[in-house]
């Protein structure tokens, strides 16, 4: 696949990008170079790889799964203008 200096010009459009006449014939050339490395990463065989994450295998750190009421209804509604019994009050804005 190749870039023509039209297609260079409707990609700077779309992204919102002014480009003068002057820097179209350098960025088609760094477009068309990073299409060409893209097809030769497509033409590297990877049947069998499995996708990774991350290069070292992590396992994420987990918590045990207990319910709990949390034990801190005074501490989150402490600072609420109006509360009561550990719910918050706010005005009525539908009739």
């Amino acid at each position: 696949m190749s870039v023509d200096a039209a297609t260079v010009r409707r990609i700077a459009q779309l992204a919102r990008i002014a480009v003068t006449e002057t820097e179209v014939p350098h960025l088609q050339d760094e477009l068309n170079a990073m299409l060409a490395f893209v097809e030769q990463l497509s033409e590297v065989n990877v049947d069998g790889v499995e996708p990774m994450t991350s290069v070292m295998p992590l396992e994420m750190k987990k918590r045990p799964d207990v319910v709990t009421d949390g034990e801190i209804a005074e501490d989150i509604v402490r600072n609420a203008p109006a509360s009561e019994d550990h719910f918050f009050l706010v005005p009525k804005v539908v009739e």
